[in-house]
């Protein structure tokens, strides 16, 4: 019976961090279109990538889900630059556009 409450527990948990990454990938899409916005410049494809999920302490210690988004914009549509939006929790870190070389 422990085992099915800890199979239980434990499908809870990944549904909650498959909710939450949802979210906050809703979080990380608005800010990579403000910041686009303001640029000027164009939002490629309207989505972004999760690529690092840690563990880190927020200003207060507390132990929060830092991630890192990617995404792709143009200036002039023939090119694909990156991007990044960094959050801790659900605090948007940094957003920036990243210049080609």
């Amino acid at each position: 019976m422990s085992g099915e409450w800890l199979a239980l527990g434990a499908l809870a948990a990944a549904g909650w961090l498959w909710w939450d990454g949802l979210q906050k990938r809703e979080l990380a899409i608005a800010a990579a279109r403000v910041l686009c916005t303001r640029a000027g410049v164009q939002l490629l494809d309207e989505t972004v990538s999760q690529r690092r999920l840690r563990l880190r302490r927020d200003d207060r210690q507390q132990v929060r889900f830092y991630r890192e988004f990617a995404f792709e914009y143009a200036t002039t549509g023939d090119e694909r630059l990156p991007g990044r939006v960094y959050l801790l929790g659900s605090q948007v870190l940094d957003a920036h556009l990243i210049e080609s070389a």
